[in-house]
């Protein structure tokens, strides 16, 4: 642990410069730009929006919409307090698909068995019960690190992590995954595709990577968003260009 304690120490230090620079607003908007088009499932892979609601509205009519999900965090309270400060408040960078669900405009670092680290992983709202970390397998590589593909929630038995906000770091014994591929919808969706909460489908991609990605994980919610989740990995090899629409391979 010292050595992680070091580098989180010198990753400390240089958020907090990285805070008193001109620069900060250029980098900001550079993040932004890696949210919009690895997160958002909403916007093109250019640096530009495509239409919100309305384009969506357009796009469930033919299929289920995609949505790529980078690198980002989900965090409790407590962690949030160790990380930015007591009783800190998480800032919205952009809404995402899901209802209630944000972007903040906050980042971390994410430290592996490696000493090896990921900068600007995403804090995504609302604060929840349980801290988790969600990677892509090449992200795994890096930090030298195996964790498990898992739905969200279940960490027993996760990877540890180590992650450093500006006032501080964490030791996450369990809380580093990879989320298995994922389709929101609600029960009237559901009825329509003819699934149900839990069933595991495949679902065809289209063009010249066309590939059948399978264990397609179904969760209905009651305010769910039609919105099939795929993690970076899966998104290049399928070669995904957002936005796009997909249909239940039967």
């Amino acid at each position: 642990m010292d050595d992680v304690e070091r580098l989180a120490s010198e990753v400390i230090r240089r958020l907090k410069e990285n805070e008193t620079r001109a620069g900060e607003s250029d980098a900001g908007d550079s993040g932004a730009r890696e949210l919009r088009s690895a997160v958002s499932g909403r916007a093109a892979p250019a640096d530009r929006e495509t239409g919100g609601e309305a384009s969506r509205e357009g796009a469930a009519l033919s299929g289920i919409p995609v949505a790529v999900s980078g690198r980002h965090i989900h965090v409790a309270r407590g962690v949030l307090d160790r990380l930015f400060g007591e009783g800190f408040q998480l800032t919205t960078l952009r809404d995402l698909g899901q209802p209630g669900e944000f972007a903040s405009e906050q980042t971390v670092t994410v430290v592996g068995r490696s000493m090896k680290a990921l900068e600007c992983v995403r804090v995504l709202g609302p604060v929840r019960t349980y801290t988790q970390v969600e990677l892509s397998g090449t992200d795994a590589v890096r930090l030298g690190i195996d964790p498990p593909v898992r739905r969200s929630g279940e960490l027993v038995g996760s990877e540890s992590v180590t992650v450093v906000g500006p006032c501080g770091s964490v030791h996450l014994k369990e809380s580093a995954i990879m989320a298995t591929r994922h389709l929101h919808m609600t029960e009237r969706d559901a009825q329509e595709h003819g699934v149900t909460d839990g069933d595991r489908v495949r679902i065809r991609f289209p063009g010249d990577r066309a590939l059948v990605l399978e264990n397609v994980l179904v969760r209905v919610g009651r305010t769910s968003a039609l919105e099939l989740h795929l993690d970076t990995d899966d998104a290049n090899a399928a070669g995904v260009r957002l936005p796009m629409t997909v249909k239940i391979l039967r």
